[in-house]
């Protein structure tokens, strides 16, 4: 992992009317590393994601991906640089009437010229990336479990092969169990195809786990950091958060 940020955030304002969700805010999420992103109801996580992804238009401030102003860019070159990243929306935000294979293929189709074979195999490639069984490949969002249709959605955020993944809630809904299981394909992914990881999440194993920093969202900025030192913090909500029962437990890990 480097020092040279693959995002870079500074002064970013976003609003929706009169009510201002991020305000001033700076970041950076240095290449390669897991960024674990959290913090109270309406802070704006999602807001976040969805701005750096282009999805919502921030008020002010830059927002640079991999060295590129996104703020500045035409509609194709947002597109072009849309084929470098992968996003897992909550509970894989799946195309319904698709099943999960000709659900890999939308991006592949989209921004490639590959052959139709070439798009099947690299679609079984990515199924069995995310530890799905084969059959997987051939069922509809609604045949398959919670767990089953993040995978997929996973899957699908890496057809391209992405450089930088952004997750949303990955683990909200899944049992301990699998929650513990999708942490662990999280973290192999990373490291098996050198992914940066920008995740949004409330599931404090997870940030135990997985994360190799923390991004709090707080009075519409953000800190950043480890875990132990944010812990070490004085501020109520990061108190009440980090130092909690569920917090203790994630820690023992």
């Amino acid at each position: 992992m480097t020092e040279q940020p693959i995002i870079r955030i500074r002064g970013l304002r976003t609003q929706f009317g009169t009510s201002v969700i991020h305000d001033d805010l700076d970041l950076d999420v240095r290449r390669g590393e897991v960024l674990g992103v959290v913090g109270g109801s309406g802070t704006g996580k999602s807001v976040l994601l969805r701005t750096i992804i282009g999805l919502n238009k921030a008020r002010a401030g830059t927002i640079e991906v991999f060295g590129e102003n996104m703020t500045q860019m035409s509609d194709t070159q947002q597109r072009v640089m849309q084929e470098r990243w992968g996003v897992l929306f909550q509970d894989g935000a799946l195309f319904s009437s698709l099943t999960v294979a000709q659900n890999i293929e939308v991006p592949l189709k989209e921004h490639t010229k590959l052959k139709r074979d070439v798009i099947r195999e690299l679609s079984a490639v990515k199924v069995d990336m995310v530890g799905l069984p084969p059959d997987a490949a051939y069922k509809y969002p609604s045949e398959l479990s919670g767990g089953m249709r993040k995978r997929a959605g996973l899957a699908r955020s890496l057809a391209l092969d992405p450089e930088l993944v952004f997750l949303d809630e990955p683990t909200a809904g899944l049992d301990p169990i699998g929650a513990a299981a999708f942490d662990n394909l999280i973290r192999n992914l990373q490291q098996s195809l050198n992914l940066t990881v920008f995740m949004v999440t409330h599931d404090l194993d997870s940030l135990a786990a997985v994360c190799d920093r923390i991004a709090v969202l707080i009075d519409k900025k953000i800190v950043v950091d480890t875990m132990e030192n944010l812990m070490e913090l004085e501020h109520p909500w990061m108190q009440d958060y980090f130092h909690g029962p569920r917090s203790r437990a994630a820690m023992k890990m």
